[in-house]
């Protein structure tokens, strides 16, 4: 069995392996042990935080494996993008131009630096091992983060965004960046990124990048074509997030051209599905598997002891119950009759 659970301090050494892993822009856990440390102790404090309105708050989530106690993947949430300075993005944007002389219109697809998306709740370093790629506990651990905003909405806002990495070469280079960011910071792709430290909240970006539109077809074709389109390695993050309803249409990153996608809450299919239900103990009946099981994931219903599992159960939603077997209750750190929230799978 799986479970997800707040980060602990105990977890710094699996998450410097995790950090390790070579697959650039895909997660953005620090890559110092001292970096490491300070985003679990900001996690740490922010679960135990009481919170009134979104604010600075981090949250960090692992998956572990309760058969080796090994930490077999990452997801974070943070309660207001930009908090403490501006979060910046490219718009897509299309302008119409007209020449009456000429009996010419057309639309120009062009690219405006703005900062919309700026106290939305940004879910971020989502990472899962080998073995999980593309398994219900991968989805597990990409859902939890908004199951824990299903639980605590007051911590976070009512829209949400996903930046995914873009498109790279084979020595890291982006060819986005290349056309347009290059000439303004006067640097390679991985510096640039290193000077940033994966932020998009930094003065210098909005003192250096272009304050005017940019005209999309002025741009290198290589440059065009990985405007949206996601690395390699985030197809599976890609695949779990527009299932939840997550659109990838209206914005791009600064640095690589990847998509940004967002979502109103009440268009996650987290939030519209979440079932607030009574667990119960679970009888060990030897036939109890001959009624048609659903999978759902299931979270404990105190924001200050968060954990989170995948269950076969019946279908809850002409009941007020569920009943769990003992091992499930135990690692949720619930009791018969506790509140859960469950969530189809």
């Amino acid at each position: 069995m799986y479970v997800v659970r707040p980060v602990e301090l105990a977890d710094i050494d699996a998450l410097e392996a995790l950090a390790a892993v070579p697959m650039p822009g895909v997660h953005t856990l620090p890559k110092t042990r001292e970096k490491i440390l300070a985003m679990i102790e900001g996690s740490i404090a922010s679960f135990a935080a009481q919170v009134d309105i979104a604010s600075e708050e981090s949250y960090l989530l692992v998956l572990e494996n309760l058969a080796d106690g090994a930490i077999a993947g990452t997801a974070a949430i943070f309660a207001a993008a930009g908090s403490n300075g501006t979060y910046f993005s490219f718009r897509n944007d299309v302008i119409q131009q007209v020449s009456r002389d000429l009996n010419i219109s057309h639309s120009v697809h062009a690219l405006t630096l703005c900062s919309e998306l700026t106290g939305y709740s940004q879910l971020s370093s989502f990472y899962v091992g080998d073995r999980e790629q593309g398994t219900a506990e991968a989805a597990l651990l990409s859902r939890a983060r908004l199951m824990f905003a299903v639980l605590a909405p007051h911590r976070f806002s009512d829209r949400f965004f996903v930046p995914l990495a873009g498109v790279t070469d084979t020595n890291g280079g982006s060819p986005f960046w290349d056309a347009l960011g290059r000439k303004f910071f006067q640097m390679d792709f991985l510096d640039a990124e290193r000077v940033i430290g994966g932020a998009r909240n930094r003065t210098l970006i909005v003192e250096l990048m272009p304050h005017y539109p940019v005209y999309v077809p002025l741009l290198p074709g290589d440059a065009q074509a990985a405007m949206g389109q996601i690395h390699p390695s985030g197809e599976l993050a890609f695949n779990l997030l527009t299932a939840e309803g997550f659109e990838a249409d209206d914005y791009i990153d600064i640095f690589d051209g990847g998509p940004i996608l967002q979502a109103h809450k009440n268009s996650l299919r987290t939030f519209t599905g979440a079932l607030q239900r009574r667990a119960t103990m679970a009888p060990e009946l030897r036939d109890r598997g001959r009624e048609p099981q659903v999978r759902y994931a299931i979270s404990s219903g105190a924001e200050h002891n968060f954990r989170a599992v995948i269950a076969d159960c019946a279908a809850l939603e002409a009941q007020v119950t569920v009943a769990l077997p003992a091992e499930v209750l135990d690692t949720l750190n619930i009791a018969d009759g506790d509140t859960v929230i469950c969530v189809r799978i």
